[in-house]
């Protein structure tokens, strides 16, 4: 399970951050945001300290995703020094979600770029 960001702790989990964070927004109700999930925590595994992934229940923190302007569940929102950086709000299936994920974060993980 990723670790759950509310309202109140989106600024220091998230914007204040020392390294990358990808926001996966998720609704308990939404059927993709349950293969998405198990991805996203093999992408944490496969980054370790170089990336933290979390999760916020968008119905349960809806000015957070107002703030963002939320279209889609799930989003996923890359931050990298309290900047919102990549944005994915449309993915078909797995394959095309970490692709689209894995070209972000090749821009900004220090570790990929050098590996490269």
């Amino acid at each position: 399970m990723l670790p759950a960001i509310q309202t109140r702790t989106f600024a220091p989990e998230v914007l204040q951050s020392e390294t990358a964070v990808l926001v996966n927004f998720w609704a308990p109700w939404c059927g993709v945001c349950r293969w998405v999930e198990p991805l996203l925590i093999q992408v944490q595994a496969d980054y370790d300290s170089e990336l933290k992934v979390v999760a916020v229940n968008a119905d349960e923190n809806f000015a957070i995703a107002s703030q963002y302007r939320l279209t889609n569940i799930p989003s996923l929102l890359l931050f990298h020094q309290g900047r919102l950086v990549h944005r994915m709000d449309h993915f078909c299936d797995r394959t095309e979600a970490l692709r689209l994920l894995e070209a972000a974060l090749d821009q900004i993980v220090p570790s990929r770029l050098s590996a490269g």
